[in-house]
């Protein structure tokens, strides 16, 4: 073991010179076995301020009738409540990997039914159950909202951000642990997050250059897979030497990405094109109507006062310039040649398409 921190110490101090084009492992990897996990569940938010459901929801007034029941209140055959002040919601939590029973998680809680608002509310005790079905936790508290929305007496509103949406910060406590695979098999698999073979490639090399040969080898462009100790403690220490590592990335894919909803464009580095003459331009027609009164002359007979219009049409045409871009130009020249000519981001698609088009450009053009 001396032996092995010996030599961790030493290569240590050689990744720290090269650190510059590095990334820690655990900033690229996913560990197998070590994930989230998801809660939902249906519960009721009461004490509010006239803001809950109406009585058309149908499903909150059978359930606060069910609810009374268990603590001993019978109502009559056919009595609907109208409770303004309760609102039907759903209440979920994510459970980061490896909590254990009795700690607390934060939930967050959303109106199910037409409730204007959950501020001022108390989510009352509401079981939280995974996929399977089990109940993992059990949430309750005080409802803290962000939004707020007022309405006056003519009808006019104001919302800000969403007042049927909450959060309780630590809200649930976990009644039982959820089960993992990370102890389970003598060895650990790091999911890539960029799955990339050269990535791949370096954290295994990484890897045996401190532990050994052998100790982790790529699985794919996806995965490495690591012997650990099975000792539970030992582990962990492996765990946090990992953490330690300083891996080079390959380079991803080149890629340019269009949000036609926004306007956004985002253009990987690793962008180049071909050699390629490029001319963009655009014609402007703008049609001015003027409208003036034409009155017959003093004392003349049979004339009439009259609307006349008057258009006015200017075309503008953009003298734009060609630009010549050599072979392998990269990504900075683009931009810079694209922003000399005062082009918008949509000039900027428009000429990434006719690029892609003409086979010049050298990346994936991305749509979204």
């Amino acid at each position: 073991m001396s032996k092995m921190l010996r030599s961790f110490c030493y290569l240590g101090l050689v990744f720290l010179i090269n650190s510059s084009v590095a990334d820690d492992l655990m900033n690229l990897v996913d560990i197998k076995g070590i994930r989230t996990n998801e809660l939902a569940g249906y519960g009721l938010v009461v004490g509010l301020d006239g803001t809950g459901d109406k009585s058309q929801v149908k499903f909150t007034s059978q359930s606060v009738t069910n609810m009374i029941k268990k603590f001993g209140v019978q109502l009559n055959p056919g009595v609907n409540p109208k409770l303004k002040n309760v609102a039907a919601v759903s209440v979920t939590a994510t459970v980061t990997a490896m909590l254990g029973e009795g700690q607390k998680i934060n939930v967050v809680v959303s109106s199910l039914g037409d409730a204007k608002s959950l501020r001022g509310g108390t989510l009352i005790l509401t079981p939280l159950h995974g996929m399977d079905g089990e109940i993992y936790a059990i949430a309750q508290g005080s409802v803290i909202v962000g939004g707020l929305g007022v309405q006056g007496a003519d009808g006019s509103s104001v919302t800000i951000n969403l007042p049927t949406t909450g959060r309780i910060p630590n809200g649930a406590i976990l009644e039982r642990e959820i089960l993992n695979t990370f102890n389970e098999s003598s060895h650990i698999t790091l999911n890539l997050q960029k799955p990339n073979f050269t990535t791949a490639k370096n954290i295994a090399r990484s890897i045996n250059m401190i532990f050994g040969p052998g100790v982790a080898e790529a699985m794919s462009f996806a995965s490495v897979q690591v012997a650990a100790p099975m000792d539970k403690g030992q582990r962990v220490t492996f765990m946090s030497m990992l953490e330690e590592i300083d891996v080079d990335q390959g380079k991803g894919k080149a890629r340019v990405i269009f949000n036609s909803r926004t306007g956004t464009v985002v253009i990987s580095e690793s962008v180049k094109i071909s050699r390629v003459a490029v001319s963009h331009g655009g014609l402007t027609i703008s049609i001015q109507e003027d409208a003036f009164v034409s009155q017959p002359a003093a004392l003349s007979e049979g004339g009439n006062t009259e609307v006349i219009k008057n258009s006015k049409i200017v075309i503008e045409q953009d003298n734009p310039q060609m630009m010549v871009w050599r072979e392998g130009v990269d990504l900075q020249t683009i931009v810079n040649a694209i922003n000399s000519v005062g082009g918008s981001p949509d000039d900027v698609m428009q000429i990434l398409q006719a690029l892609d088009e003409a086979g010049a450009l050298n990346a994936e053009l991305l749509v979204i």
